[in-house]
């Protein structure tokens, strides 16, 4: 039977991406021809170790509205000169091209996979003439999609809400961690006799308690908090860490790639999510990074967010901090080190949960879709 054809886009460089990275190892898996497109910055890594084919763009534009005009332009091209069964648009920024691509193309399926309210991201609400933009683009298309799907049942409520079509829930739950082998905390160059606190992400931006959590340090002793991943605020940290003295207490590993952050993570005594209630796509979210902090058994503490609370009191595997500041985080993380029994239980619920919580559970509703 000859496979069916998808082309796959964002507007990333594909390099860090997990879910869309799951969703095409599935397809492929799955006996679909993929394609995976996205574009390529000057610091882009290589891609490699990949079952499916990849493109990426390379661009004059980097950000901002001639970025996207640039790239869904550009995308919207490829597309109507490239035979496929299916494309699959992830998140608003690349959906208006493949919209119209599908509308020109013969025999084609338009999937759409919104990873967040992207509308009420703080980018755009901070600035109203260009969310209106977004939103317009939004009203337009998406009463007039059939297949969709998003990231948890919060949001799927909210899209259904207003536009009276199914969504299905795909959750961005990490693909269970066996780990072939596991660096030494010598080899990581992390020390042996102080406890490890981490927070992870290629998404480290303001309003996600970055800031919070290197204030929290200044109270917190015995500990090294990593700061694993990018984002727009480190440069900030990094300022705050010089500018008190704690460079002993806190340090920048930057981007590294999966298996070498899980590593890290193993290693963690706790994880930290602290994405802020300042907008309703944080107020929804559900960070995969949660489901790696439970696969490498790295207990959690996170702010009061709906779905992350859901996960964290199903399993007993974290706890809420009650107050949202520095130092309730530094007073949460302290309670937590100094109950050694109460942190060996949760990590091993960790342990249990993640023989639910993981991607070879999940993707089971992609079968419904794609199969």
């Amino acid at each position: 039977m000859k496979s069916k054809k998808i082309i796959v886009s964002v507007t990333n460089d594909l390099y860090t991406d997990q879910r869309v990275h799951k969703v095409c190892s599935f397809l492929h898996e799955n006996g679909y021809d993929v394609l995976l497109v996205g574009r390529k910055l000057s610091n882009s890594q290589p891609i490699s170790n990949r079952l499916y084919s990849t493109k990426r763009f390379k661009l004059f534009f980097k950000k901002g509205a001639l970025f996207y005009a640039n790239y869904n332009l550009r995308l919207f091209w490829f597309l109507i000169f490239k035979k496929t069964d299916v494309l699959l648009s992830n998140d608003l920024d690349s959906l208006l091209a493949n919209y119209c691509a599908f509308k020109l193309k013969r025999n084609t399926q338009l999937v759409y996979d919104t990873h967040e309210l992207f509308t009420e991201v703080p980018e755009l609400t901070s600035r109203p003439k260009v969310r209106k933009v977004w939103l317009k683009i939004e009203e337009w298309i998406f009463p007039k999609l059939e297949t969709i799907y998003t990231v948890n049942q919060s949001i799927a409520d909210i899209y259904r809400n207003k536009y009276k079509k199914q969504i299905r829930v795909v959750r961005n739950v990490s693909k269970l961690w066996v780990p072939e082998n596991i660096l030494s905390k010598k080899e990581l160059g992390l020390p042996q006799d102080k406890h490890i606190l981490i927070l992870q992400g290629s998404g480290i931006n303001i309003d996600r308690g970055g800031e919070e959590a290197v204030m929290a340090m200044k109270e917190i002793q015995n500990v090294l908090f990593l700061i694993v991943g990018s984002g727009d605020v480190i440069p900030q940290l990094k300022q705050m860490v010089a500018q008190n003295n704690m460079e002993e207490k806190v340090r920048f590993v930057g981007r590294v790639p999966y298996h070498t952050m899980m590593n890290y993570t193993y290693h963690a005594d706790l994880g930290l999510s602290l994405d802020k209630d300042t907008n309703l796509n944080y107020k929804f979210s559900l960070p995969n990074k949660i489901f790696d902090y439970i696969h490498a058994t790295t207990p959690i503490i996170s702010s009061h967010l709906v779905e992350i609370k859901k996960v964290i009191e199903k399993h007993d595997v974290g706890v809420i901090i009650p107050e949202y500041s520095a130092k309730g985080i530094a007073q949460a993380i302290k309670t937590i080190l100094a109950d050694e029994k109460r942190l060996n239980q949760l990590k091993k619920n960790c342990e249990k949960a993640a023989q639910i919580e993981n991607w070879e559970h999940e993707s089971e509703v992609l079968k419904e879709i794609y199969l």
